[in-house]
């Protein structure tokens, strides 16, 4: 789950973590007044979106008046920002963020991951800061430090002697760098979280460090441990389809393909999704029932598959185990009440009640095409979708 950036420095504020000054405004009047409650002349209105790139696409405006936050703000709130991580549809922007300006004399990269392989948290730095991480990455590796945390108690001397010496801090800047590595750190693990990106990280004339910009994810599967977190979610950032699969124990993320996917288990999920753009589709999205689903569960899926306009086939690939295979079936008789079937149906069925499943379909008549395998039902998928 992500939040908007004045939520992650509300939230990284409460561990020690030093964030600019900022008020949110819904209206250009909420802005304008914003530039009263915060000391200086210099104030930054941001667009406040779940999408990174946002000072390219015109969504960060550094002002030098009350009439220049007022014109940002008018420009801004309504507008539909795109950038790189919006797609070609963008966000509405609904809310901007007011800060004060900042004698900046350094931006710096730090983000925080959990490093699967190692199986604890890694800090990533570079002194590269403001730039896409990736194109660093890509043209630059050797400015980027990956340093994994082998503590429970936090990054140690050591990892911050590394990191210090990497972003080239010194004097006051690098003093503070292990209070700040240990309130990210704590901010990071209590909060459950999988992503913690400040970019930039900024050093002021006067040396202290500041959290600049923050993009915080929470892990969606700790969100019962973090209530109040939780009640941070905006679902008008999330796609609406995601938004109601959630709510019936889906695991549903859109894609930008043609053939819609639903699928139990995520392995066998990511494994259709390969073998339909090996066979030159795309898949429309990723749809994992999981383990327990239910009839009403796989009805509400198929409801979401039907009802997508960009889907011109659907492919589904059920290896019953835990998930009988009659269920599925029965699901697909629900929807269909009211969700007809506007698109080629592929069906591929294998293990627990898969006979009972294959006749309650042929029962009720459904022009359903049956494959023996997956390679088969993705070549079906694909055929049917350039039939369409």
């Amino acid at each position: 789950m992500n939040i908007h950036e004045y939520q992650a420095k509300a939230v990284l504020k409460d561990f020690g973590v030093s964030v600019p000054a900022g008020v949110l405004a819904s209206t250009v009047e909420e802005a304008v007044a914003a530039t009263t409650a915060l000391s200086g002349t210099i104030w930054v209105v941001k667009a406040q979106v779940h999408a990174g790139g946002r000072g390219k696409a015109g969504g960060v405006r550094l002002c030098h008046s009350q009439a220049e936050v007022k014109q940002a703000a008018a420009e801004m709130l309504g507008m539909t920002l795109i950038t790189h991580q919006t797609g070609a549809a963008g966000k509405l922007v609904k809310k901007v963020y007011v800060e004060q300006g900042l004698d900046i004399a350094h931006e710096y990269y730090l983000s925080m991951l959990v490093d699967r392989e190692a199986e604890a948290v890694a800090f990533v730095v570079s002194p590269a800061g403001g730039m896409d991480i990736e194109q660093v990455a890509a043209n630059t590796p050797e400015q980027i430090l990956t340093r994994v945390v082998r503590h429970e108690a936090g990054p140690d001397a050591d990892d911050c002697a590394a990191m210090i010496a990497k972003l080239g801090l010194t004097g006051r800047a690098a003093e503070a760098f292990p209070g700040l590595a240990d309130g990210l750190y704590r901010a990071f693990c209590q909060t459950d979280a999988s992503l913690l990106e400040l970019n930039p990280l900024i050093q002021t004339g006067s040396g202290e460090l500041l959290a600049l910009d923050a993009k915080m994810a929470i892990d969606d599967n700790a969100l019962y441990r973090q209530p109040e977190l939780a009640a941070l979610r905006d679902t008008g950032e999330e796609d609406p389809r995601e938004t109601e699969a959630a709510q019936f124990g889906l695991n549903y993320i859109a894609l930008d393909g043609r053939i819609g996917c639903m699928v139990n288990g995520a392995g066998l999920a990511m494994g259709t999704m390969d073998i339909i753009q090996l066979k030159g589709d795309k898949p429309a999205n990723f749809l994992d029932v999981g383990g327990g689903v239910t009839v009403n569960a796989v009805c509400e899926a198929f409801k979401l598959l039907f009802s997508d306009k960009h889907v011109k086939a659907v492919l589904v690939n059920i290896f019953g185990g835990i998930v009988r295979c009659d269920l599925i079936s029965l699901g697909l008789i629900e929807a269909i009440k009211t969700h007809p079937m506007r698109v080629p149906v592929i069906m591929r069925l294998v293990g627990t009640n898969e006979e009972l499943g294959k006749q309650i379909i042929r029962d009720a008549g459904l022009d359903v095409r049956w494959a023996a395998d997956l390679d088969q039902a993705a070549e079906f998928a694909v055929a049917a979708v350039g039939e369409s």
